[in-house]
């Protein structure tokens, strides 16, 4: 491809026309009209009951795909083709983490919290240990949701700013308010069947980009050939290092446990998980919500493929054609985009569908929390439902402006996203192992569970602000594969190393700990730390230890250590009576 003129000309010069303006407003108006359905002529949202959970009596198929789309973010859809694009599809094999966390959610997780029926997932965290612990984690994780969906509303709005030529500070309000509105009036029942809507609209989305971008490339053979001889087809890095930015270990091993954070303990997937009738169908919605965020996942990453092979002579980054790779998938559509009537308009419906589904799940997962966790205390004991549901609305309101706000603000700062990106590798760890601590070690007890946590965000906090600084002063920089130029009319050649790469060596040797391990170093640290002060502390009461509240197969142990007591202690009985 010859670059004639400066890319962001031509993606803001691309002619909206009446068809793209059409699919656009079609979908974000079904997702107004489902909200004010269920809000007004649908079944009720007069209790918590119904509001959150939908009365417990939702279908498998679209709580599976509110819980695809509710990972499938605009984040996502953007980040995954640019990473492949630059680094090669080595990272396409979080896709393994991704199934293994649906397994730890399958057997370990989702049982307790199914049987709980549990609104909160920190509710878990106050029946285990106490009240303290719930409020610490509830917190840290709702400080993090918030400004994650600033984030959430800012780069697709970005995205479709550049498509459309409409300034950014226009469509993430609109963006956000549409969420808000049929969030805050059709509750859980909006969000799923919305998300259901959405997904389908990703789905074909996304399938009309890899079908189009595969005939504008040659097909897959053509596809595949560039990519490996650029470089780009990379599965088994096998180096041991936890100091390469990432390997096939860290990304498998490593992911699974961010995986495990989002999809096993994750408020706004309980929530859904929950909402299903029986626990055979909570299941069956892990098994496909699992199945269908791999096959987004891995589309997704194709799509990074082809957008390498359209431009391995002439990459649109280093000529300065984009200003960041994340603008790699909008340039790579909008470059075929004329040829397709309605293309511009589906593919904008898809950026937003994946936007507005996680955001409102989140705004909604967050009403539950900030309601349940930090106001129903404070309230009166004899609050009845139809209040309570009002509040939470008021919350989603609140929240979903706020958010919107913090938009302004990390427009204004560059590097905002690379900082609250890395609030969750100091929170995630810590998070996880709490609850790994307590649905896994019946000894643990509350002062482990608080020492650990609390070791866990300093260390982590530690090492992600320190290699954050050293990012910032370019000690450590990430380097792409070799990118090209010299199909371009200025024809340069760039050859670069696939890897992170410390300049200087006063850099401390653990700043340099790949990213991919973060979540899994800090749930160890917490572990490690929970159970050595619980070993050294008292053991919890036995309200503490009702088998409820841990994984299944450990129930089943201590129902066996139980039934050897009791039979030792039968036995006592029975030798005191036959001496007397």
């Amino acid at each position: 491809m010859n670059i004639t003129g400066n890319g962001q000309d031509m993606l803001q010069n691309q002619q909206i026309g009446w068809l793209d303006i059409t699919i656009f407003s079609l979908m974000m108006l079904a997702s107004i009209l489902i909200g004010i359905y269920y809000g007004f002529w649908g079944k009720k949202n007069d209790t918590m009951e119904e509001y959150l959970h939908g009365s417990r009596a939702m279908s498998v198929l679209p709580i599976s795909a509110s819980l695809i789309v509710s990972f499938i973010s605009g984040v996502t859809i953007l980040s995954i083709p640019a990473e492949i694009y630059l680094f090669g599809t080595l990272y396409s094999l979080y896709c393994v983490g991704q199934i293994l966390s649906g397994f730890i959610t399958h057997y370990i997780f989702l049982p307790v919290f199914f049987d709980l029926k549990i609104t909160s997932t920190y509710e878990y965290l106050q029946l285990r240990f106490n009240m303290t612990v719930r409020i610490v984690t509830s917190a840290l994780c709702t400080i993090y949701h918030i400004l994650f969906l600033s984030i959430a509303v800012y780069i697709p709005s970005l995205a479709v700013s550049q498509v459309s030529g409409i300034g950014f500070e226009v469509i993430a309000p609109v963006i956000s308010i549409i969420c808000i509105v049929y969030t805050m009036l059709g509750g859980i029942k909006a969000v799923v069947y919305v998300d259901f809507l959405q997904g389908c609209v990703i789905l074909v989305c996304s399938v009309t980009v890899l079908v189009l971008g595969l005939i504008e490339n040659g097909g897959f053979a053509a596809v595949w050939r560039t990519a490996q001889e650029g470089g780009r087809i990379i599965f088994f890095e096998m180096n041991p290092s936890p100091f390469e930015r990432i390997t096939f270990w860290s990304v498998t091993i490593g992911n699974t446990f961010q995986m495990a954070v989002f999809f096993s303990i994750n408020q706004s997937m309980v929530q859904r998980y929950v909402s299903l009738p029986t626990f055979s169908k909570a299941r069956t919605s892990v098994v496909l919500s699992t199945i269908g965020i791999v096959i987004l996942s891995l589309m997704g990453c194709f799509t990074g493929l082809l957008a390498y092979a359209k431009y391995k002579d002439c990459d649109p980054i280093t000529s300065k054609a984009i200003q960041r790779p994340d603008q790699i998938v909008v340039y790579f559509v909008m470059s075929f985009a004329s040829t397709v009537p309605g293309l511009s308009g589906l593919f904008i419906a898809g950026i937003l569908s994946a936007s507005l589904s996680t955001i409102s799940s989140s705004l909604n997962s967050l009403g539950a929390t900030i309601y349940c966790d930090f106001l129903r205390p404070l309230l009166r004991r004899n609050i009845n439902d139809r209040t309570a549901n009002n509040i939470m609305k008021c919350v989603v309101f609140i929240v979903g402006i706020t958010s919107t706000l913090l938009v302004y603000v990390v427009s204004q700062l560059g590097n905002i996203i690379q900082v609250v990106s890395s609030i969750l590798g100091i929170t995630s760890g810590a998070v996880l192992g709490i609850f790994s601590f307590g649905v896994l070690n019946p000894r643990g007890n509350t002062k482990g569970a608080l020492a650990g946590s609390v070791v866990s965000l300093i260390f982590m906090g530690w090492i992600t602000i320190g290699t954050l600084t050293a990012i910032i002063e370019k000690k450590i920089k990430p380097v792409t594969l070799p990118l090209r130029v010299d199909g371009c009319p200025a024809g340069v050649n760039v050859t670069q190393t696939p890897q992170i790469v410390a300049k200087d060596d006063s850099v401390f040797p653990l700043y340099k700990i790949s990213f991919a391990y973060y979540t899994m170093l800090g749930m160890l640290i917490m572990l490690v730390v929970g159970t050595t002060v619980s070993l050294l502390t008292e053991a919890p009461n036995k309200e503490q230890t009702n088998l409820i509240y841990f994984a299944p197969f450990v129930r089943k142990i201590l129902n066996k250590q139980r039934a050897n007591q009791t039979s030792k202690e039968v036995q006592r009985l029975v030798q005191g009576e036959t001496s007397c």
